[in-house]
């Protein structure tokens, strides 16, 4: 029996398919790589080629898909007292994708270091994960990449076909939120956003009672004035 290791909404992850990602954990000569590029190219449909440089580095794009259900920590622009940079916390829009001009060296890590730079996000990024998708037999199958994978020799092994390898930038699966790994700012940010929904909510609450007193004492003026 397959076992899965990794079950979100209608997205899996398999024993199995972890086993085929350590298969593609291989080096390739530098003539396999070039035939591998010029397929990939030939392949692609849009203008984000790859290119083998003369050291042996190749250079490319990856696309990210932006998938984080928690608010981010950006550096702001505007100075607070004593100087220091101000911060706050907003959410980033889902599925949103996201192009990264990367080479072959650069790692996961990297990669999502770049991607917070890319939105100043001042976050620990030991708090987020990249992940790898793919579409088999009307399954989408979903595996955390380590740090140290290589994601653009995962991108030119798959192919350019977005269903057959995707990257998803997502929180740390831990189950509970690691507060502790929060600065005090973070987290004042995010009691100030609770304080917000919290408010809205209450307000929410009022005014659908409101409405509905309001049918009720209607209701009660009709039948008076009928009797």
């Amino acid at each position: 029996m397959e076992k899965f290791v990794l079950r979100k909404a209608n997205e899996t992850v398999s024993q199995q398919d972890v086993e085929k990602e350590r298969e593609v954990r291989k080096e390739f000569s530098r003539e396999e790589i070039k035939q591998r590029i010029e397929q990939y190219n030939s392949l692609t449909k849009d203008y984000l080629k790859m290119t083998l440089n003369p050291s042996g580095v190749y250079t490319g794009f990856i696309k990210v898909l932006m998938d984080l259900r928690r608010p981010v920590t950006v550096r702001g622009a505007q100075r607070g007292a004593g100087g220091a940079m101000m911060r706050e916390a907003f959410y980033l829009p889902r599925g949103v994708d996201n192009t990264l001009h990367i080479s072959s060296e650069n790692t996961v890590q990297q990669v999502i270091t770049a991607l917070l730079n890319k939105f100043t996000v001042a976050d620990n990024p030991a708090k987020y994960a990249l992940y790898k998708r793919c579409r088999r037999d009307e399954q989408v199958y979903v595996c955390k990449l380590a740090d140290g994978e290589k994601p653009l020799f995962l991108r030119l092994v798959a192919g350019p076909d977005l269903d057959t390898l995707s990257f998803v930038l997502r929180e740390q699966q831990t189950g509970e939120v690691m507060w502790d790994a929060f600065s005090i700012p973070e987290l004042r940010n995010f009691l100030r956003i609770l304080d917000k929904e919290e408010q809205e909510q209450k307000e929410a609450i009022i005014r659908r009672y409101e409405a509905c007193r309001q049918r009720l004492q209607e209701a009660m003026r009709e039948i008076r004035g009928s009797l």
